[in-house]
């Protein structure tokens, strides 16, 4: 994005094979974050490499792999149906974050569409951690929906904490 000025759409290509030694292959987990990660720090597009080298080369080694290719389909799906929403302004400086971790920072990115606040969020390491998340601009007492998680967090006056996985992605929604 810096350098082109923050003028032009960023993609990011992100490997979901083995593109070179045996063993490198990232984990579906993984992957999902690499996309959340691009996605708050201001990707406007993913593609896929779905290619692997070694030991055999395979020109669509993303589609014989089910738990990869279930995986990609579901963060697809999550992208489609946020899309109105990250397409919408972020909301600059929205969210400060604490980790637990220092081996584990999360990321995260605030956007408000239709009356909603979203919190996307990311660890960027694979050792777990607690977050604690400060949001502008929310007030009282208020619960957030963890989106695609059934569960719900406790906001007070725009701060509040959640635990993470290594890899872990929390994405969250609460009324304005």
């Amino acid at each position: 994005r810096e350098w082109c000025q923050d003028g032009k759409p960023v993609w990011v290509h992100l490997e979901t094979g083995i593109i070179g030694a045996p063993g490198s292959q990232p984990t579906p987990l993984q992957v999902k974050a690499e996309v959340w990660m691009a996605l708050i720090h201001g990707a406007r597009g993913i593609d896929y490499f779905v290619h692997q080298f070694k030991p055999k080369f395979n020109e669509h080694a993303l589609l014989d792999n089910p738990d990869m290719l279930a995986a990609v389909t579901a963060v697809n799906q999550q992208i489609t149906s946020l899309a109105r929403v990250l397409n919408s302004a972020t909301i600059a400086d929205g969210v400060a974050v604490e980790s637990t971790n220092p081996k584990t920072p999360v990321h995260a990115l605030v956007k408000r569409q239709g009356g909603a606040t979203y919190v996307f969020s990311a660890a960027l390491y694979g050792e777990a951690t607690k977050a604690t998340f400060r949001v502008q601009g929310l007030t009282g007492n208020r619960t957030a929906e963890v989106l695609g998680e059934d569960r719900q967090v406790r906001v007070q006056n725009g701060v509040f904490t959640d635990a993470f996985a290594g890899h872990g992605v929390h994405l969250y929604r609460t009324g304005q």
